[in-house]
């Protein structure tokens, strides 16, 4: 989730850094959902550094990228953003002592704020840098799975971090639609800017 102006300009930044950025974040959603898939579910000590680590990845993601554009100040959504996910960090590591129902319940609330603010971050790039609309349908997506978990963790069905695997893959696949789509655009203005120095 570049430094906006007050007229959602770029200032020393660029869509490259952006596209890197998208594509560390799709590398960290796929391994982590995998690991969870695959290992944590059956360890749960594994299991609980997993989900402490999930919420304290985006919030340290925020925060670099927004020191890396202009600043927190001038990135609101990213500061708030980077507030609820520290929060939510120290929030589920209190909640693992309760069961994973209250964990899930936290994710839910997370997942539905942190949804909203990556929508309102990728709406607020979209003239600055366009390919955002990858990252506005992520963080409406994100806000619905919020309401799934609490919902679920309400529910009499046995939870656990599996149930949370599948959010962070469908995060992944947005973060990588993204950063490819950036990669694209790029691409495409290079090709134009290469074609007009060489007509000259």
């Amino acid at each position: 989730m570049l430094t906006q102006s007050n007229n959602h300009r770029p200032v020393q930044s660029s869509s490259g850094w952006l596209k890197n950025h998208y594509f560390a974040r799709f590398a960290f959603s796929t391994a982590w959902a995998v690991a969870a898939l695959l290992v944590a579910r059956d360890v749960p000590m594994f299991a609980a550094v997993m989900l402490v680590a999930y919420p304290a990845w985006d919030a340290l993601a925020n925060l670099v990228d927004a020191r890396r554009n202009g600043g927190l100040a001038a990135n609101k959504t990213q500061l708030l953003n980077l507030v609820v996910s520290a929060i939510t960090t120290v929030a589920v590591a209190i909640a693992l002592g309760h069961g994973m129902n209250s964990v899930l319940v936290v994710f839910g609330i997370w997942a539905a704020l942190a949804g909203f603010l990556q929508l309102a971050t990728g709406a607020r790039r979209w003239k600055s840098y366009g390919a955002q609309w990858a990252m506005v349908l992520s963080g409406a997506q994100s806000a619905l799975a919020g309401t799934h978990f609490i919902s679920k963790a309400g529910g009499d069905a046995p939870v656990g971090i599996a149930d949370i695997a599948p959010y962070a893959a469908f995060g992944a696949f947005y973060f990588l639609v993204s950063a490819v789509w950036l990669a694209v655009s790029e691409a495409r203005k290079n090709a134009v800017r290469d074609a007009c120095v060489e007509t000259r």
